[in-house]
């Protein structure tokens, strides 16, 4: 019965209102866990793509590129090539209707939302590595074994190497055009981007990097990308150092040829002696073409201590991948720091140890349940913590929480801890109980919490102040004959001039 174009239509509509419905009541559920987050992200964006795609039909319907739209509508109205019969059209419908009902007598309507509910129950599935421990961790060992075993790296540690990748200025701009550097960066561009998606499937990454793009271009023309300020300045002169090729990353001349003659001509040594073994390193590959070598070995063109070099034409590329990781990294800060702090934490533990908070981990896992309204055991009356759960006995016994103090002046509020008590004195509650007494909330006032002894501070204070003292000359009232009134210095001045 929804062959129609008009039910497909109307039906499509509908799924794209029950989707928006779902997703907004599946955005309103606060998730207990980082796990339940990821579960509800990928929802919602999987949902988010069924809208976009049901949409793309729906445009491509009214669009009507073949009139098959305007033609049913026609149809429905009793137009037909012989003229226009309403009757006929409609007697016609109701007889398809009445015959699908006679061929389908079990035929019942059947309710979408039930449907459409099983998707906040839905449990995506997002691949992630041991280390990556459901998303809360980073898992570069692969990277950093190359970064380590490269020329462009260094020999450091682990957790050291996390503080390092996501800055590639450190890197020397020689050692940055070479094809070992541009495939380890493009692989580190890679990992990052797919750990992004899988964390944080409702950004959009197409914008994110339009943006580092258009940002990039402008500093790229300026001459302002950091650690290629002179590579973006055409033709301009370059300090006298030498763009290094390693030829033992080469095997064949193929490759060294994706090279190009300029990168060869800028590779060649000053030094006479540096300058044959290198060449003796080329002829090492087998026989070299007769466009390249001659090139390579005319050397560099130098004028007086610059030498002048073109840019190369792959390190505009070099330099926006190196954009697009160190915008990834900004985004991932908050992960990075936490897959540190992990590393940190796994140096000091032995093997037993975190093989048992591995099992720990796991069984913790499995024990969750999805049920919102499963009672948690609390039979201490411990305050919540962030994930949800009683904090530890031993910080509710250090910060004091099982100690009340009580405030008058907040309407006999009860505060919990020492730390909270003391912090009240300058939130809105105290701020405004002071308010209503007439006293300002300065620093005289803190620790007292009593009505009475603050309004008996207050009178010390300005007795102390000379507020309340007595001043017959200022505030003594004399009144004339007119009945106008004066203080007593007024009067008596007024007095002796014979005014009064």
């Amino acid at each position: 019965m929804s062959s129609t174009l008009l039910e497909v239509t109307r039906a499509s509509h509908e799924e794209v209102e029950r989707l928006e419905r779902i997703i907004v009541k599946d955005l309103q559920n606060e998730p207990p866990s980082n796990k339940d987050r990821l579960y509800q992200s990928h929802r919602v964006r999987n949902m988010i793509e069924q809208i976009t795609s049901t949409n793309k039909k729906l445009i491509e319907i009214y669009e009507d590129k073949d009139s098959a739209r305007k033609d049913e509508i026609a149809a429905l109205g009793g137009q037909t090539a012989t003229g226009t019969n309403v009757f006929s059209a409609f007697y016609d419908r109701l007889k398809e209707i009445r015959e699908y009902h006679r061929r389908h007598p079990a035929a019942r309507v059947v309710d979408a939302n039930d449907e459409y509910e099983q998707l906040l129950k839905e449990e995506p599935q997002i691949e992630f590595s041991g280390e990556e421990a459901v998303g809360r961790y980073l898992d570069l060992h692969e990277l950093y074994n190359d970064y380590i075993n490269s020329k462009f790296g260094e020999q450091i540690e682990y957790s050291a190497y996390l503080d390092v990748f996501s800055q590639p200025e450190r890197i020397s701009r020689k050692l940055k055009l070479t094809r070992q550097y541009q495939e380890y960066l493009q692989k580190l561009l890679e990992y990052l981007i797919y750990f992004f998606e899988r964390t944080e499937p409702l950004q959009d990454l197409g914008r994110i990097f339009s943006k580092v793009i258009t940002e990039f271009e402008e500093q790229w023309t300026n001459g302002m990308v950091e650690g290629w300020e002179h590579e973006s300045q055409e033709n301009g002169n370059i300090p006298a150092e030498h763009y290094a090729i390693d030829l033992d990353y080469y095997s064949t001349v193929e490759e060294l040829m994706e090279v190009g003659p300029e990168r060869l001509k800028e590779a060649v040594p000053f030094n006479s002696v540096q300058r044959g073994f290198f060449l003796q390193r080329i002829h090492l590959l087998r026989s070299w073409t007769e466009n390249i070598l001659p090139k390579a070995l005319a050397g560099p063109q130098q004028n007086g201590n610059a030498v002048t070099l073109q840019p190369s034409a792959d390190a505009k590329e070099i330099a926006l991948i190196e954009a697009k990781v160190k915008r990834l990294c900004d985004l991932l800060q908050e992960t990075i720091i936490r897959t540190k702090e992990n590393v940190e934490k796994k140096q000091a533990l032995t093997y037993e140890e975190m093989e048992a908070e591995r099992e720990e981990e796991e069984v913790q896992a499995e024990s969750e349940s999805d049920d919102e309204e499963q009672q948690i055991y609390n039979p201490l009356k411990l305050p919540m913590g962030w994930d949800g759960k009683p904090i530890p006995y031993w910080l509710y016994k250090l910060h004091g929480l099982g100690q009340e103090f009580k405030c008058e002046i907040c309407g006999n509020h009860s505060y919990w801890g020492r730390r909270a008590y003391e912090r009240h004195f300058k939130e809105w509650r105290h701020q405004h109980g002071m308010r209503c007494l007439g006293i300002p909330n300065t620093k005289n006032f803190n620790e007292i919490t009593s009505i009475e002894e603050a309004k008996h501070l207050w009178e010390r204070i300005q007795e102390r102040q000379g507020l309340n003292k007595w001043r017959p000359d200022l505030e003594e009232e004399y009144e004339d004959k007119e009945g106008n009134i004066y203080n007593k210095k007024t009067y008596t001045d007024l007095q002796r001039q014979g005014l009064i």
